[in-house]
């Protein structure tokens, strides 16, 4: 059964993993924002993502793509520095919410480009994506599966992958980091099970996941989307969980970064 709990950008989902019993019938996939940004910005958490889960294995990846309204006159990564530094027009940027990772990949332009652009949170990535084309803003960072229709049907302008290579599913569009030296961010996903589980059951589970995860039809689906899978070990999950909540915390503390 696959129940899903919505609500505070997944920090209720999560409480509920790692509430549940350790036995291996409950397990989680989540989006590398609940365990590496929501401890900066929530504090009531009540969950130490470092330690209190069991982590099991990534799964997907993909980068974030920065789109612009057909309307802005950039079409490369070096025009559209240039039109934030300008500022000859009203500009905002908008995203899937506060401390998304939409949210941070637009903050991190705006500290390696040293301009300032108000940020306009929205509740998902539907109502950012239908307020940028419709010219309510002006720019967004928004997943490559997400923008991917709305690029080839022309509503949408790409301007740059955030991944340090273009996706093989969008080779067209350059990486944002060839331009602006630094900028990288890979958007993941992983399974994670109440703390305690026993790691036996730790590693049958994670087996079973990994066989699923490089299944020929999970890995065609995905890069039909534009994502691609992967997988690791729980200590190379959890390193990884570590480094992001080190790398956020410095950017949410360098820019002033609260959840409303």
């Amino acid at each position: 059964m696959v129940e899903n709990r919505p609500g505070a950008n997944g920090v209720i989902g999560l409480q509920a993993i790692a509430a549940a019993p350790a036995d291996g019938a409950t397990i989680g996939f989540v989006p590398a924002s609940v365990l590496t940004v929501n401890p900066l910005l929530y504090r009531d958490m009540r969950v130490d993502t470092a330690k209190g889960v069991t982590m099991l294995t990534l799964a997907v990846t993909l980068p974030n793509v920065l789109v612009v309204n057909p309307s802005v006159p950039a079409k490369d990564v070096g025009e559209f520095v240039a039109y934030l530094k300008r500022q000859d027009t009203k500009v905002s940027y908008g995203s899937m919410g506060t401390g998304s990772s939409g949210h941070l990949n637009g903050e991190l332009l705006l500290r390696d480009t040293g301009v300032a652009v108000p940020h306009i949170p929205y509740k998902g990535s539907a109502p950012a994506m239908q307020d940028l084309v419709a010219g309510n803003i002006q720019y967004a960072f928004e997943n490559l599966p997400v923008a991917l229709p709305l690029i080839q049907a022309g509503k949408l302008r790409a301007i740059g992958v955030t991944s340090a290579e273009p996706s093989p599913q969008a080779p067209d569009i350059p990486s944002l980091g060839k331009t602006i030296p630094g900028f990288e961010d890979n958007i993941w996903f992983g399974f994670i099970a109440p703390p305690g589980l026993a790691s036996a059951t730790a590693e049958r589970l994670r087996e079973h996941l990994v066989r699923a995860i490089r299944s020929d039809e999970v890995t065609k689906a995905l890069q039909e989307r534009g994502a691609s899978t992967v997988t690791s070990t729980p200590e190379e999950m959890r390193a990884l969980v570590v480094k992001d909540l080190q790398k956020w915390g410095a950017l949410i503390k360098e820019r002033h970064i609260e959840v409303n």
